[in-house]
């Protein structure tokens, strides 16, 4: 019986550019990669006004975001957390950075699981060459390289 249980949403009316069996997929990945045998994590597709309206409530932020991530579980307890993404930030994020818009989608997811796992990176020019976004996109390698992304 698997432990690690992936549940992936998509809000009405939003059109994903990665199938959300591809994010989930991404997701298991991180969660075995990072030595992980049991977990319950969440990922919604948001809209913009959802993603922004969550950025605002949970983090006092008033804008479009990418990912928002939440870890539940207290010190000890197998991982527990939700991942929502907003979609639309995603493909323009993708369209910027001339990249595959099903590909940041899947990023994003394994961004977020990082988070819920713990993992944190500085704000500002230092992040991008921080230990989690050089794991990040390992990962994310890793994951693609499967072929199944």
């Amino acid at each position: 019986m698997d432990e690690i249980q992936v549940d992936v949403s998509v809000a009405e009316g939003v059109h994903p550019a990665a199938e959300p069996a591809r994010i989930e997929a991404a997701v298991r990945h991180v969660l075995r990669a990072e030595g992980v045998a049991e977990a319950e994590i969440s990922v919604a597709l948001l809209d913009e006004d959802a993603i922004r309206q969550m950025n605002r409530e949970w983090l006092d932020h008033d804008y479009v975001t990418d990912v928002i991530s939440f870890h539940l579980n207290e010190e000890g307890e197998p991982p527990l957390g939700d991942v929502y993404l907003g979609v639309a930030q995603a493909a323009r994020q993708a369209a910027e950075l001339g990249a595959d818009p099903a590909e940041e989608l899947l990023r994003l997811a394994v961004h977020g699981t990082l988070h819920v796992l713990g993992w944190e990176h500085p704000e500002g020019a230092d992040r991008a060459g921080s230990d989690m976004f050089v794991r990040q996109e390992a990962l994310l390698r890793e994951f693609l390289a499967r072929g199944a992304g």
